[in-house]
């Protein structure tokens, strides 16, 4: 019985893990097409528009991620380089603070 419910879990926790990965993948194709949006919008307006509620909500979700991942992110450095449009161009590795 035992080792039928470990392997149960193990199944279950594989397929948590490779959606985990689909749904980063779409997520950062996401997070992509809106920056290309705002850069469309920028280009025939002059002026930046500000990022919005949703995409907000994509970027503290994979910055929560991280932390759950026992990673000790920069916050501050996070949202100055999101802010500055240049998201996702630098590894998770460029936002772990430096102790």
């Amino acid at each position: 019985m035992g080792f039928l419910s470990n392997f149960k879990k193990e199944i279950q926790l594989a397929k948590r893990k490779k959606a985990s990965q689909i749904n980063g993948k779409n997520l950062k194709g996401l997070l992509k097409k809106f920056k290309e949006e705002r850069d469309r919008i920028e280009k025939e307006t002059g002026i930046r528009p500000q990022i919005d509620n949703t995409t907000q909500m994509f970027m503290q979700k994979i910055l929560n991620v991280w932390i759950n991942e026992g990673k000790e992110i920069d916050e501050q450095k996070f949202w100055t380089e999101v802010d500055y449009n240049r998201q996702f161009d630098h590894p998770v590795e460029y936002y772990e603070r430096n102790l």
